[in-house]
């Protein structure tokens, strides 16, 4: 049986329905709690593949948590064993610094349901070729990423530039959360409750909102997410 690797920086940050894609394919998956301080991995192994998640810390901020760069190492030890990898939200910053490129704050944070558009020449893309070419996201980040030197850039949002990239046949970074259940949203909500009243965001809007958007931004999650999936079995 394929299994993957799972880098997990907060217990409600979880694979969401990425787990459902996994399951389907008879691919297996370990979470590595970093937050509990769980050891990361010096080599992928016998891994097939790495899935990096969220969190609230920033890929620069190693100095108070230095399990993110042997995170890292073990990115990049992934793709040079042309491992797939999928990083969402910090995991995608954490994919992108292993890459060499820089990541930084973003001048606003984006909290909450905003659009993400595609780039128009996605068609060809394994996991994107099918999606519409803009649709509603779940959005959590206060940095962003730049592009990683040959990488292609996927998607962007009014306040982001750069949502999604892909680099190789392989690797794909996503800033946006389309792996969130609706209780996945309630924790975030209630776990970073403190970051939305400095914000001025209304939790219970974006809990409420749920409702109406994630039925959609599923049924992209899972194309996307079984596309990944295959990438893992097809290595």
């Amino acid at each position: 049986m394929a299994k993957v690797i799972v880098l997990q920086h907060e217990p409600f940050e979880k694979l969401g329905i990425v787990a459902d894609a996994l399951r389907s394919h008879a691919i297996s998956y370990e979470y590595i709690r970093s937050y509990e301080g769980q050891s990361v991995p010096r080599h992928i192994g016998e891994a097939d593949g790495l899935i990096v998640m969220g969190g609230s810390m920033g890929v620069y901020e190693h100095h108070w948590y230095p399990f993110l760069l042997a995170e890292i190492k073990l990115i990049e030890t992934a793709i040079e064993k042309s491992k797939p990898v999928l990083g969402v939200c910090l995991g995608s910053q954490l994919l992108a610094t292993a890459l060499g490129a820089r990541v930084t704050k973003a001048p606003k944070k984006e909290i909450g349901w905003y659009p993400v558009r595609l780039r128009p020449a996605l068609a060809a893309d394994r996991l994107f070729g099918s999606a519409p070419e803009s649709f509603v996201a779940f959005h959590w980040h206060g940095d962003f990423f730049e592009v990683p030197s040959g990488a292609a850039p996927l998607a962007s949002s009014e306040l982001t530039e750069h949502q999604a990239f892909r680099y190789g046949e392989k690797a794909y970074g996503l800033l946006f959360h389309m792996e969130a259940t609706r209780p996945i949203v309630e924790d975030m909500v209630k776990g970073f409750a403190e970051e939305l009243a400095e914000e001025h965001i209304d939790g219970q809007t974006i809990i409420s909102q749920a409702a109406t958007f994630l039925p959609g931004l599923h049924e992209i999650g899972r194309q996307v997410f079984n596309g990944w999936a295959e990438l893992v079995l097809n290595r």
